[in-house]
């Protein structure tokens, strides 16, 4: 079959994926598409097209291209930890902001968030066609800003469904067009919000996309804890491998506190992130202190299989948190441009709450449960996890006591994953109108990131029948793998829910037309 076959001009019925004609780019570029920010390994130069089978006007460019793989299996190859969370956020909203605004010309009533690209007759958005090449120009213009080192793949995908991605052309009246302005209108929109995206917000020469600026310095040093409920940065190994595992051995590094300045950037639905109330952590004073650390410790010491694995789960932010919204569309069989809104409402939540949570993250600087345990037990035995190849419960020395995954470069209070899962569970329950997600996500034997070969001892399934039970282990799941306290948790859930309502409210403004800027 030639490329000419799979054009826009003359749809494929099949709709399979055949990844060996890319030399192994075809996986690397459709996890690109789903989130530029996954630091995925470069894929070899693009050979002979591969077989994409993609119907323009009857498949969804989200549903069908980029999430392609079923069982969401190269999400599990390309996990991350949770230092990215700030970073992938912030570069899916720009991406999911895209696909509205190349959507909106093409629906009855919705406007552009950062392009008023004029409507486009009824007629043409009969079929998908349109707004699927549309969403897919408006993805490679965000791709080609905010991760070219995956472009390459980006641009070889296009190619074998028949997009030319050399087609730069802004006219409002073709779906090229249309994707291109949105794109880039996304992006430069972003370009000056407070992220310091270009790197060169505070300093002349030589900037640091995403540095920080604001000037912070962490209370306590790596190796010594002066004020126990402050954050401490932890040791780890260079490039260690994400999820949990050594990295390049005999070679460490000092955490810095991820993007500081985040609380500065731009929301979409408020001003000032000090408008939203987030409670003293109290649970770090006094008595309540070693109440904190000994529920952590309780904790590592019950560990299952099954924790574990709902532990990688929500720390792998593509996955647990990001294939969320795809199940939920999946559940409820959205069309297209629900489908669109839907991610787009999500994606706004979870924006806004990683905004007013790193505020409140960098207003309070907490200390995280690996300091707190050794500097109450110091000197002394506790009862945990002890380690790969040591069993789930050891009696070790509280100094060596360890997190199950690689605790976050960043303060603990409130806890970033538990605030996203409740923005993002809130935002979908309103846009949907129940509680159903309906995900099952099979976990093969052997296939931890921090102990492989070793857990799960046999194959397991996590299956969530709603939002409330996934909300419920994305926070415990925290507590499990010893990266947060209890409190900090609960309390967590009930602060990102509220970013769910007033994203939903946004969102229907720009769907429906009514938003007044």
């Amino acid at each position: 079959m030639t490329t000419s076959d799979r054009s826009p001009a003359s749809p494929l019925r099949r709709r399979t994926l055949l990844l060996g004609g890319l030399g192994g780019a075809s996986t690397a570029a459709l996890a690109t598409l789903a989130n530029p920010g996954v630091a995925a390994a470069a894929p070899a130069a693009p050979s002979a097209p591969a077989q994409i089978d993609f119907d323009f006007d009857k498949d969804n460019f989200h549903r069908d291209l980029i999430g392609t793989g079923g069982d969401e299996s190269y999400g599990g190859q390309l996990a991350f930890g949770p230092m990215d969370a700030s970073v992938i956020i912030w570069i899916a909203d720009i991406m999911t902001t895209s696909w509205f605004d190349a959507l909106a010309p093409y629906h009855p009533t919705a406007v552009g968030v950062h392009s008023r690209i004029p409507r486009r007759p009824a007629g043409e958005s009969k079929t998908n066609r349109n707004k699927n090449i549309a969403a897919i120009h408006a993805t490679h213009k965000v791709v080609k800003a905010t991760n070219p080192e995956r472009l390459q793949s980006v641009e070889a995908v296009m190619k074998v469904i028949g997009l030319d991605p050399a087609d730069l052309s802004e006219d409002p009246a073709t779906p090229v067009g249309i994707g291109n302005i949105a794109g880039r209108s996304a992006v430069e929109a972003r370009h000056r919000d407070g992220m310091n995206f270009l790197g060169d917000e505070g300093r002349k020469y030589n900037g640091n996309p995403y540095d920080d600026y604001t000037g912070y310095e962490p209370v306590n040093s790596a190796y010594e804890l002066r004020e126990p409920a402050r954050w401490q940065p932890a040791i780890h190994t260079h490039q260690r491998r994400v999820g949990g595992g050594p990295g390049d051995k005999g070679i460490f590094v000092i955490q810095r506190f991820a993007t500081p300045q985040l609380e500065r950037v731009k929301a979409h639905t408020y001003s000032d992130p000090r408008k939203f109330r987030m409670p003293r952590p109290d649970h770090l004073r006094g008595r309540a202190y070693k109440r904190s650390v000994d529920e952590v410790l309780e904790a590592s010491a019950a560990l299952t299989d099954e924790q574990k694995m709902k532990a990688e789960f929500f720390d792998n932010k593509f996955l647990g948190i990001g294939q969320a919204a795809m199940a939920a569309g999946k559940a409820h069989d959205l069309d297209l441009d629900n489908w669109v809104h839907l991610h787009f409402t999500s994606s706004m939540a979870q924006f806004d709450d990683l905004i007013a949570c790193w505020h409140y993250k960098r207003k309070y600087d907490t200390v995280r449960p690996f300091s707190a345990v050794r500097h109450v037990y110091r000197g002394r035995r506790v009862t945990a996890w002890g380690g790969v190849g040591k069993g789930t419960v050891d009696d070790i020395p509280a100094d060596e006591w360890t997190s199950f995954i690689p605790v976050g470069d960043h303060p603990e209070y409130p806890s970033g994953s538990t605030t996203l899962c409740g923005a993002e569970a809130q935002a979908a329950r309103r846009f949907l109108g129940d509680d159903v997600l309906e995900w099952t996500h099979p976990v093969p034997k052997g296939s931890s990131q921090t102990e492989p070969g070793l857990v799960p001892a046999k194959d397991i399934q996590l299956h969530y029948r709603t939002w409330t039970e996934f909300t419920r282990d994305c926070a415990m799941s925290r507590v499990w793998a010893g990266v947060h306290f209890r409190q900090t948790v609960e309390r967590s859930l009930e602060f990102g829910a509220q970013f769910g309502d007033l994203a939903y409210e946004r969102a229907q403004q720009y769907i429906k037309g009514t938003v007044k800027d």
